[in-house]
């Protein structure tokens, strides 16, 4: 067994094991809700709400947010369109999606390379203040696989990518 196809077993366990929250109604709806946070709202919001209370170090901020998805969504896109990794659903037999994803493709995770890159961030230029955006981006990436729209591996590709993005555009 290749590295691939062993890394492919561990995601498929993962993904499978996820389903079953799917019993779970009230816990359902808190993942979809959840998931919607990572849609990009937040990395707007975030840096404009900071520069609003913080207007020197904010503007600092706001500009290394920009510059830093202005680097991450082509990296993202790109990514997602040389790779072309299929979505769960078109993999797996009997297996559904809860939502529909934006996308085709699913290698990297988008929502959580954003979330992970925010987080990553805010942490560098505010501090451990910032610390519970990880916790958040890292409920963004495990809420893509309970509603099955990502593997595991899409999701520590997208908090890495993520990660490593905002130390190129930081440091």
């Amino acid at each position: 067994m290749t590295v691939l196809e062993a890394l492919y077993q561990v995601d498929l366990r993962v993904l499978l094991w996820c389903r079953k929250s799917r019993y779970y109604p009230q816990f359902i709806a808190f993942v979809r809700s959840l998931s919607k946070t990572g849609d990009g709202y937040m990395q707007g919001l975030f840096p404009l709400v900071y520069w609003g209370y913080n207007p020197d170090s904010g503007q600092t901020f706001l500009l290394l947010a920009c510059l830093t998805f202005a680097f991450e969504r082509p990296i993202y896109f790109l990514l997602k369109n040389i790779l072309k990794r299929r979505r769960p659903p078109e993999v797996v037999p009997d297996f559904f999606s809860l939502v529909k994803a934006a996308d085709q493709f699913s290698f990297p995770s988008g929502h959580t390379m954003a979330a992970f890159a925010l987080a990553g961030l805010a942490t560098i230029h505010i501090g451990s203040a910032a610390f519970p955006l990880y916790i958040w981006a890292t409920c963004i990436g495990i809420s893509r696989v309970v509603l099955g729209v990502h593997f595991p591996s899409d999701i520590i590709a997208g908090a890495l990518l993520g990660s490593l993005i905002v130390i190129g555009v930081v440091l």
